[in-house]
């Protein structure tokens, strides 16, 4: 696949744009005596010299170390990196420490539900607050390296929540509250959690979900909690037995403190999708963090004092990790829980004119959502305040681009983003001092040394590869929860590449420096947005006896704008009708998973395909459904029962 021609300009930054980028080149030049003219330069300085640039952005953005490092990078290996040797910081320090935008006046969070629940929290509250919750966790016996997790929304409290856990060198991980009892507990019983924070239900669509009788499961299979904190989200009088209410939890204050910690002790744990097994817990360190949000934040997307920075996402995706990093740079940032479609397709564009929102951040299928419904966001709001429109969870169609000019205004920058939870980033995306193409993301991002490979590991531009990163970022995982010798981190990324980290996109690399994503390379299901691994999915399908075996393929194709259809082949056990057990498979992956996890179409099989080692063959069976040839989709000697493909391959010929 090649491009032909230079696509259309849809957006051009200002000549004499002057915003912390400018500064950070000028201040290089003048500190560093390096001459970084121009995006290009710059990126090539930030992947060529890791050293260099990484120490000038914790030294322009003031990283507050508290002992000092004694090198940028003791190893650079991949993997295991070692960054700033030496260095001890607090991430919850950068955060909620006066400074810039973080005066005690200021608004660091404005929150809103979608039923109307509205709250403006300054930066005083937010210490109070954080305070108070920090003595909450030390009588409840959190200590550093401790875990606490939420099954709660975007709010106030979860937030305040993780800044008192990674004040004391706690270790923080959350899932939404719509995530089921077996999802959630797949998650934190990895990581044998002492402080769950739990709502007592939320709301969604219009709808009230009471989420209690969830939470006492997942009690009853934690067996390390200490405490179990409940916040009255929905209902101020509600209670659950046993459980510590937000009232008692936070009713003294002890003072702020920050516990100095080692550059690469964990933050929090976010989780892959879990295609293989269990999802797998990615460890994130505090130092790492901090040093990738404030560029990406502070210098990509400009994000600072006086504008206000709003994603939509919930707490079990990592935007939200990224949301709130914009408390390092002294950004208000705002929250938003409930639905983007309720009432209608306005109501986050309502949302951004009702509190001035600078940077709107969505999904590309939201996006979408948008212009089908004919959505001109433009008559019906004020937005004079936003300069920027971020896009991200898929690739952003061309249609959406244009969609975006049309009918929110021409001077938004349309800033696509593409990166992983792995690294809690994007590695590719936007920056105020490079043009929007159509249906292409701008650059690569600063220290991000983003390539694609062919098979053999050459250098491919202006055709589609495998998306590698050849280079290391502070930001990629120190570890995986459970993986003492760091086999599983080496076999998720670096088995292919030895050294290069082979992230599982397509992308393509225009002469221009721009990317295209045409989405996994692996069998990763994308479904609104929201990437969620197989393996979620099958333990609820073969929890049921009358399921023998079952394989899941989310048919969209590469570079399509639109959803395929989400197929779950099954193999019945002797004496079961799939017309017996569909509604009850349905309403089991819709309750213990979620909406986006049910299928559009049930198929009987007789065997799914697998190789020789066991596993199921996702990805060959989504190639062949897409009309490869299926030599080449698989090779049948790899197969243990190569029989087992007719009923794929009947269906991929169109039978």
């Amino acid at each position: 696949m090649v491009a032909s021609e230079i696509p259309t300009v849809l957006w051009t930054p200002d000549p004499e744009h002057t915003g912390p980028m400018v500064e950070f080149c000028e201040w290089v030049r003048e500190h560093r005596g390096v001459d970084v003219s121009g995006y290009a330069a710059l990126h090539a300085w930030s992947v060529d010299d890791l050293e260099g640039f990484w120490s000038a952005v914790a030294e322009f953005t003031g990283v507050r170390f508290r002992s000092q490092p004694t090198a940028v990078l003791g190893s650079r290996e991949m993997p295991g990196t070692e960054w700033f040797p030496g260095a001890t910081l607090n991430y919850a320090e950068h955060a909620l420490t006066p400074g810039p935008g973080r005066q005690d006046a200021d608004v660091a969070v404005v929150f809103a539900r979608e039923d109307g629940l509205e709250r403006i929290v300054t930066h005083a509250e937010l210490r109070e607050l954080v305070g108070r919750a920090r003595a909450g966790l030390v009588r409840s016996g959190v200590g550093r390296g401790d875990r606490v997790v939420a099954l709660a929304p975007n709010s106030v409290e979860t937030l305040v929540t993780f800044l008192a856990a990674a004040s004391l060198g706690a270790v923080w991980s959350s899932c939404s509250p719509d995530f089921g009892a077996r999802a959630v507990h797949d998650r934190f019983a990895q990581i044998e959690p002492v402080v769950l924070l739990a709502v007592d239900g939320y709301v969604y669509g219009g709808k009230r979900f009471d989420i209690r009788p969830t939470i006492e499961a997942l009690r009853a299979q934690l067996p390390t909690l200490k405490a179990t904190v409940l916040v009255p989200y929905l209902d101020e009088e509600a209670t659950l037995d046993g459980t510590v209410p937000w009232s008692e939890f936070t009713a003294t204050h002890d003072p702020l403190e920050f516990e100095p910690v080692p550059f690469d002790h964990p933050l929090w744990v976010l989780y892959s999708s879990g295609t293989t097994g269990l999802p797998k817990g990615i460890v994130h360190g505090h130092g790492g963090i901090v040093l990738e949000h404030v560029k990406a934040l502070g210098l990509q997307m400009e994000l600072g004092p006086g504008r206000r920075f709003f994603w939509f996402t919930t707490t079990g995706w990592m935007m939200w990790n990224l949301l709130i990093g914009g408390l390092l740079v002294g950004t208000t940032i705002v929250l938003f829980d409930g639905s983007p479609g309720h009432p209608d397709l306005g109501a986050l564009w309502a949302l951004a004119e009702r509190h001035d929102v600078t940077y709107f951040g969505v999904s590309a299928p939201f996006v979408q959502s948008c212009l089908k419904a004919g959505l001109r966001p433009r008559d019906r709001y004020e937005l004079g305040s936003l300069t920027a429109i971020g896009s991200t969870g898929a690739p952003l169609s061309v249609e959406g681009f244009r969609w975006i000019a049309d009918a929110v205004g021409e001077h938004i920058q349309i800033c696509s983003v593409s990166g992983g939870t792995d690294v809690c980033a994007a590695f590719v995306g936007s920056a105020p001092i490079v043009p929007v193409w159509l249906g292409e993301i701008s650059c690569a991002s600063l220290g991000a040394a983003v390539v694609a490979y062919d098979e053999s590991g050459k250098e491919l531009i202006d055709e589609v590869g495998e998306l590698v990163i050849t280079r290391p970022m502070p930001s990629m995982p120190v570890s995986f929860w459970n993986d003492p010798d760091g086999t599983r981190l080496r076999e998720a990324y670096f088995e292919d590449f030895p050294g290069v980290w082979r992230h599982g996109d397509w992308l393509r690399v225009t002469p221009r420096g721009s990317y295209v994503i045409y989405g996994r390379s692996d069998s990763t299901l994308n479904r609104g947005g929201v990437r969620m691994g197989t393996a979620d999915f099958y333990a609820v399908v073969e929890g049921f006896d009358e399921i023998v075996d079952s394989l899941v393929i989310d048919t969209t194709q590469l570079g399509a704008r639109d959803e395929g259809a989400l197929l779950c082949f099954v193999v019945l056990a002797p004496g079961a009708s799939l017309e017996d057990v569909e509604p009850a498979l349905r309403r089991a992956l819709r309750t213990e998973l979620s909406p986006r996890h049910v299928p559009d179409r049930f198929i009987v099989v007789d065997a799914v395909p697998r190789t020789l080692n066991g596993k199921k063959c996702e990805v060959p069976v989504k190639k062949i459904l897409a009309g490869v040839a299926p030599e080449k989709a698989v090779s049948r000697g790899a197969l243990q029962n190569p029989d087992a493909l007719a009923p794929f391959l009947a269906l991929g010929s169109g039978g």
